[in-house]
């Protein structure tokens, strides 16, 4: 089941909501991975924002839940339209802040809202011939910073998206590839045996720095021009 909750809201469409929640990453004492706020507000957006855009919404507008600082919040809105500037959109964002009691962790959570026509959505269109791969490798905590070469960039992402190509999209989270492929599968009514991949299948894919794709397989080479060492092909054993 994809991490997108769909509502009804006008004829032919739904409201889509996704939504990611980052802690103990940040600049406090009690924080496991030391990093500028901006930057976790960059990753959080980026997650809930891909989620949201690969189901083919329409984003709308973000939310954002801080429980920092109050004194961050500006910093927090910057990672946010960087991560919206990379994605080519620019939306309003809004939000709260615990400002009663001060934390001695770092904590947010982000939560993205969009539209979706119904013939639009893109779950459950991928045919029996499709094949797959991922698209950036998986990583979290200090090697998402260590190696920003391996993380899937946002203009590539939005470059996949509108591949004629590409059937489904589907950002890689914290129960890894193999868990993703098996939503996959199951969204298209189908079971899979085994599949393969150079990349680590039950690794946490942290912050959405990879992707998992369905394509055409007579668009393969120019899935592989845009995506360059960052293509990584999943064999499946039916």
């Amino acid at each position: 089941m994809r991490d997108v909750l769909f509502l009804p809201f006008a004829d032919g469409m739904e409201l889509a909501v996704a939504a990611d929640g980052s802690a103990a990453v940040g600049d406090k004492p009690g924080d496991a991975v030391s990093v500028s706020v901006d930057i976790v507000a960059y990753f959080s957006a980026r997650v809930a924002l891909m989620e949201l855009l690969s189901v083919g919404a329409e984003a709308k507008a973000v939310v954002l839940q801080n429980f920092i600082a109050d004194d961050r919040w500006e910093a927090l809105c910057r990672g946010v339209r960087r991560t919206c500037r990379e994605l080519g959109i620019d939306l309003p964002i809004t939000g709260s802040t615990e400002s009663n009691f001060p934390t001695v962790q770092s904590a947010l959570g982000v939560t993205a809202i969009g539209t979706v026509a119904n013939e639009r959505k893109r779950i459950g269109i991928t045919p029996e011939e499709a094949k797959f791969a991922v698209i950036g490798r998986p990583l979290v905590g200090l090697a998402v910073l260590s190696h920003p070469e391996w993380v899937a960039p946002l203009p590539l992402f939005v470059e996949l998206l509108a591949s004629p190509s590409v059937y489904e999209l589907i950002p890689i989270g914290s129960k890894g590839i193999y868990y993703e492929w098996m939503q996959l599968l199951a969204a298209n009514g189908r079971q899979g045996r085994a599949c393969a991949c150079p990349l680590p299948l039950f690794s946490s894919g942290g912050p959405a720095t990879s992707v998992l794709v369905s394509y055409d397989p007579d668009g393969e080479r120019e899935i592989k021009k845009q995506a360059g060492s960052l293509f990584f092909p999943l064999h499946v054993e039916w």
